[in-house]
């Protein structure tokens, strides 16, 4: 066991103060803190109070009087990406620090396979399409399996094949080819992606009000107006919303109505506009659109908050649709796309 006496308070780990800080408060703080911190934290945390040994009590004092001077400090402490950056800067070379923030900026998760677990199926395709096949099995290998389907489903059929194969016949997988594979995706596809995907803020405001419902959506884009016009007619025209099904082809919203249960679209659609329903309706079987319309008026007095989340699941299930290429979104709306003589 490691006395951590027998070395000096400024070669002490971020890890190592942070146990004795822990090992020296009481207990009702020191559960307060567990709680506060994640799995991987709490377990880095604990194999450096196993190796602590005896601490002498001047170790103990210096740590509670620097902690206690950061706290203190009346500027109080701030967080975020460029004080970062400053202090990155100061300890780090340049490169490693814009290679750091690069990651910061990518997909969130602790490791490699983590952030691309957060990386739409689409992206990485076509990303990993230029790849070696079995690259590209060494990464299906480490991915969760419901990504890697995701993945598989865009990837050139006959590439995919050969992926498959090569899955199938791989064994374990050396560190140094691991290795190499994480580096080139964190060099070729993550830092790219981080410095490619910061995109438009309106076109990101308009993902998050798409969310909202319906009444918070109104109060959010009434407010926008009254500060900035401009912006808020910006992000309505990239919101897409339950009326916006009416840019959708009529192929695309019987794929629609096969990914959405009935009861759920019948509630979507009551104290719709004549109209909405008519697009439902029409792309049904004379049976399935009278049953619907019986389901519909079957309802009685719904809660508006229950017909608005099931308008918003019809929304997300078409985006999700039209992501993965299976439906078309028409640009503009549907009067723009009616011919006049």
């Amino acid at each position: 066991m490691s006395i951590v006496t027998a070395q000096p308070y400024g070669t002490l780990t971020g890890a190592q103060k942070a146990a004795i800080l822990i090992l020296a408060i009481g207990d009702d703080q020191r559960k307060r803190i567990f709680t506060l911190l994640d799995e991987d934290e709490i377990r880095e945390i604990s194999i450096s109070m196993v190796k602590l040994g005896s601490i002498q009590a001047a170790i103990v004092e210096q740590l509670c009087a620097e902690f206690a001077a950061s706290v203190g400090d009346p500027n109080g402490l701030a967080g975020g990406l460029e004080s970062t950056e400053r202090l990155l800067l100061k300890n780090l070379p340049p490169d490693r620090v814009a290679q750091i923030l690069e990651e910061i900026r990518g997909p969130a998760g602790r490791t490699m396979w983590d952030k691309l677990g957060n990386v739409g199926g689409s992206v990485l395709a076509g990303f990993l399409k230029n790849e070696y096949p079995q690259t590209v099995a060494v990464v299906m290998s480490k991915i969760t399996p419901d990504r890697a389907a995701k993945v598989l489903a865009e990837l050139p059929e006959t590439f995919a094949s050969e992926v498959v194969m090569r899955l199938l016949r791989m064994e374990t997988v050396q560190k140094d080819v691991l290795d190499s594979v994480e580096r080139t995706l964190r060099s070729e596809f993550l830092s790219n992606l981080a410095r490619t995907d910061r995109g438009d803020p309106h076109e990101k405001m308009a993902h998050i009000f798409n969310n909202l419902d319906g009444k918070s959506e109104k109060r959010f884009l009434l407010a926008l107006e009254r500060r900035d016009q401009d912006a808020a007619d910006r992000v309505r025209a990239l919101m897409f919303t339950f009326e916006d099904l009416r840019r959708i082809p009529a192929q695309g919203i019987q794929v629609l109505l096969r990914g959405v249960q009935k009861n759920r679209i019948a509630l979507a659609l009551k104290g719709a506009s004549t109209e909405m329903k008519e697009l439902f309706f029409k792309n049904l079987s004379d049976r399935a659109g009278k049953m619907l319309r019986e389901e519909i008026e079957g309802l009685g007095p719904v809660k508006l908050r229950d017909v608005e989340d099931a308008r918003a699941e019809l929304v997300r299930v078409a985006k999700e649709l039209a992501g993965q290429g299976r439906i078309e979104i028409k640009v503009g709306s549907a009067v723009e796309d009616e011919v006049v003589y």
